[in-house]
């Protein structure tokens, strides 16, 4: 008997026919002999719904009361589908975020998991019913209900996997798996079998929307075995596992896009030891974290100073910019810029490691097209690039077809 934590996105729970259908898989599944866990997100564009209405009232709302509502979306699900799984004949119960105790910090909108109380899953699964737990929210020390940010649905599930140690968590959506690159911007994407922790790590960070960022730090950091599969067919999908041998032979996995960051520099910083740290430091008060950093000489020429540029999305440059003038001057910058309108294009794979002239590959690539790059960062098994927002699906096509990653 294997224990099974399924989590299912919005569009898998839209509507009620689609509410049974989870119903009957997961039944399905228990018919096996396997206990399951369920994860549910809200109903599709529910949350978005909720939002609309919070910022018609208040066009700043507060991030507690965003999180108290927007958690209601959920709530709405585990109820229904429980209700699916009874009227099939089955047993279910359907558990909230604060009755599981989804620890969380209090950084409301995006507060990251602390720790996760079993016992009340655990015995919902000794009494022979299946478990259907609210995605996306928990709840701080103050007993403040708070939520995981956007697709936080997938870090519930994956952490709830963790701490139960299930032997696979299968992630439910409306595709089929992990392609790629998006098969809405290049139709030659394929499916991908088996794709790495570290993979889908770069991936998710640069713009990859299949799995939240935190849900794939989470697998790898405790190894737990992830199933990206569609609710729609029983078709296998994309395992996310550890590293293996034949992984590596593939020099390039995969191409992402971001077009959701922006670019800001802070002008004519003074060069000397601290200055960068204060900045981001300040920065980082606030909980918003930052992509590509740069620093270079001044761009008016000022003797002593320079410019320093980094990317972050535009959701919190939205939070930020009216902050961004008394930063500049608090670290004795002389005001900043914003650009919105820039992409980040990249190319993944574990073989990077062992390829040399992937980079320069990329590079001519993007050049014979005569798109420019504006900055450039790297790790073990990615290249990134910053390129004007215009010519965001036309690097990806490029690259995606450059590297020999269509379907044959």
């Amino acid at each position: 008997m294997a224990l099974v934590v399924q989590k299912f996105g919005g569009t898998s729970v839209g509507s009620l026919d689609r509410m049974r259908n989870v119903a009957g898989r997961a039944l399905a599944t228990q018919a096996l002999g396997h206990q399951v866990v369920i994860i549910v997100s809200a109903m599709s564009g529910e949350t978005n719904r909720l939002l609309k209405l919070a910022h018609e009232l208040a066009p700043v709302p507060s991030a507690r009361e965003m999180d108290a509502l927007a958690a209601t979306g959920e709530q709405v699900s585990a109820a229904l589908v429980a209700l699916a799984i009874e009227a099939q004949g089955g047993q279910a119960r359907s558990l909230l975020g604060h009755q599981v105790r989804i620890l969380t910090d209090d950084a409301f909108t995006k507060a990251r998991i602390k720790a996760i109380d079993d016992r009340r899953i655990r015995e919902t699964l000794a009494r022979g019913s299946i478990a259907v737990i609210a995605g996306f929210q928990g709840v701080d020390e103050e007993g403040n209900i708070t939520t995981l940010g956007r697709g936080g649905s997938d870090t519930t599930a994956v952490a709830i996997a963790a701490a139960l140690q299930a032997d696979v968590c299968e992630i439910y959506t409306d595709v089929d798996g992990v392609y790629t690159t998006d098969p809405n911007v290049c139709p030659s994407a394929r499916k991908i079998d088996r794709i790495s922790y570290e993979e889908m790590l770069e991936l998710a960070s640069l713009g990859a929307k299949v799995l939240q960022l935190r849900s794939v730090e989470i697998a790898m950091k405790y190894e737990v075995p992830v199933h990206v599969r569609t609710s729609f067919s029983d078709a296998p999908g994309t395992l996310v596992t550890k590293e293996d041998r034949s992984l590596e032979e593939v020099t390039v996995t995969g191409v992402a896009c971001d077009k959701n960051e922006a670019k800001v520099q802070i002008l004519e910083v003074p060069d000397r030891p601290g200055v960068v740290a204060r900045l981001f430091g300040a920065l980082a008060a606030r909980h918003v974290p930052v992509d590509m950093i740069i620093q270079n000489t001044s761009y008016t020429g000022a003797l002593g100073a320079t410019d320093v540029t980094f990317t972050l999305s535009k959701t919190d440059l939205a939070r930020v910019e009216a902050e961004l003038e008394g930063l500049a001057r608090e670290v004795g910058g002389q005001g900043y810029r914003v650009d919105s309108e820039i992409a980040k294009v990249s190319i993944v794979g574990l073989g990077m490691r062992s390829h040399a002239g992937v980079a320069a590959r990329m590079f001519e690539l993007l050049a014979q097209e005569n798109i420019n790059i504006q900055a450039i960062s790297t790790s073990e098994i990615k290249v990134s690039c910053l390129i004007a927002a215009r010519y965001a699906e036309l690097a990806v096509r490029v690259l995606h077809d450059g590297f020999g990653l269509g379907a044959t």
